[in-house]
């Protein structure tokens, strides 16, 4: 039988990716952990973390381990709230898969009106790549995934998109480049500091291609899986970045930036990705309903 303090130390080690930053929150030393982490090992004859430098990175079996702790210490904390609140009865349970492509003010939106159905839910969310999402699919371990593109048509995984929408993408800048500008857009885009989404996004090519087609040759200075560190450094000024259209009044809200110009000719598209070919879970057709008919709906008001 697991030793639950081992697989915690476990847990605890995945999450800070080291035995000493680890060894600090649980007041251990970091010999302790190491031990126990050996003896967890044997216990399941398998290794949980290789050397990444100076850290420590999850094998292929740790990656699976880690799923299967994050949930037994997820029901653990609900168990506790449960018999602390002891309310009439346990809320139903959504995990969501985001694809770390996908804006977070976007995400937000999609998911939601699900946060206000008439029996409260829970909403699990969790964030990386869109292959290992679509593995932890399979496995059913989410419910849903959301992603900027489509389930890829070579995956041996089993599932079926559900186009939620699409809308153009607007860039923005801080006043100060903004000033600076001297054509009109999108000419003026031409040499002017660039922050790119990285090639996991969607838009990495759709992007490039537009501005070959125009004849414009931006500087890119930096490309960016995560969207919230794109625009943390041109809040700062680093250069101009881009957005969908549909969240442009928050990111300028949020940021203290200006949009420069937008455009239709490259549109972000949005997908939930499902086992089922016809949704039958309530809260995910109330998600998909929801970007269909209010969300992507006010770009055409």
């Amino acid at each position: 039988m697991i030793n639950y303090k081992h697989l915690r130390y476990f847990w605890m080690v995945a999450q800070e990716g080291s035995i000493s930053s680890a060894s600090k929150l649980l007041f251990l030393t970091p010999q302790t952990i190491s031990g126990q982490l050996s003896q967890l090992e044997d216990q399941l004859g398998v290794k949980l973390f290789e050397k990444d430098g100076r850290n420590l990175k999850l094998t292929d079996a740790g990656e699976v381990v880690q799923g299967y702790a994050n949930d037994i210490f997820s029901l653990g904390n609900e168990l506790q709230e449960v018999l602390h609140n002891k309310p009439s009865k346990r809320r139903p349970q959504l995990k969501v898969g985001i694809a770390n492509s996908i804006p977070k003010s976007v995400a937000y939106h999609l998911l939601e009106p699900a946060l206000h159905m008439e029996d409260p839910i829970r909403i699990v969310c969790r964030e990386d790549n869109l292959n290992a999402l679509l593995r932890e699919l399979a496995e059913h371990k989410l419910d849903l995934v959301i992603s900027d593109r489509p389930m890829p048509n070579h995956s041996s995984i089993k599932g079926f998109n559900h186009h939620l929408g699409e809308c153009g993408i607007s860039f923005f800048c801080t006043s100060e480049i903004k000033r600076s500008l001297e054509n009109d857009f999108p000419e003026c885009l031409d040499n002017i500091p660039l922050l790119l989404p990285g090639d996991s996004s969607s838009l990495h090519t759709k992007l490039k291609e537009w501005f070959k087609s125009k004849s414009i040759y931006p500087l890119i200075v930096a490309e960016f899986d995560d969207g919230a560190l794109m625009k943390a450094f041109g809040q700062k000024g680093e250069g101009v970045f881009i957005a969908p259209s549909v969240t442009a009044k928050e990111v300028e809200s949020s940021y203290n930036v200006e949009v420069i110009g937008q455009t239709t000719e490259v549109l972000e598209t949005f997908y939930a990705i499902s086992i089922q070919r016809k949704v039958s879970h309530p809260i995910v057709a109330t998600i998909l309903n929801s970007a269909r008919e209010q969300f992507f709906q006010q770009l055409n008001q």
